[in-house]
């Protein structure tokens, strides 16, 4: 099981992330109209996945809006934001903020994608809530690119999972 770190605390996570190489795990989440989302609307794209414990946080904020930059210009990818916040909440930062180019989506019904994709906090006071982590899924529903960032309160490499894209 992987671990993280919350202010130098160990955190442990159900699981670990899905291998590079290896199929994305299916997932079905919540997205602002109160549908579900699934993989299966994202085949064709590549997909960054940008896992976040709250929009309501400052980290999490900095990174949606560095994404939503970032996938202004693009017509080949799509960026989604996974989180426990519920999708109104979610819809009011992007609305707030102007994010229109990051679909957030909701693990607000289960944390089956949590478990599935390893990032399901069992510890600490975040229990219940994701890890921070960027999973980058091509248009063939193959994981090229992977980060659990090893401290829930730092960025996570946008260079890297930008790069991975390409």
């Amino acid at each position: 099981m992987a671990q993280t770190a919350l202010e130098g605390n160990p955190v442990k996570l159900a699981g670990n992330l899905p291998g590079v190489g290896t199929a994305a795990p299916d997932f079905k989440l919540v997205d602002k109209d109160l549908g579900d989302k699934t993989l299966a609307d994202f085949i064709g794209k590549k997909l960054l996945l940008n896992i976040v414990p709250s929009l309501d946080t400052p980290v999490c904020a900095n990174s949606t809006r560095r994404f939503n930059e970032s996938f202004a210009e693009r017509d080949d990818a799509v960026c989604v934001v996974v989180s426990a916040d519920l999708p109104f909440a979610m819809g009011r930062f992007c609305s707030l903020e102007g994010i229109d180019h990051v679909h957030p989506l909701s693990m607000m019904r289960s944390r089956s994608f949590a478990k599935d994709y390893g990032v399901l906090i069992e510890d600490g006071p975040l229990a219940g809530i994701t890890a921070r982590a960027i999973v980058v899924i091509d248009a063939d529903g193959k994981v090229r690119y992977t980060q659990l960032v090893p401290e829930i309160g730092a960025e996570p490499d946008y260079d890297a999972a930008l790069g991975a894209l390409d």
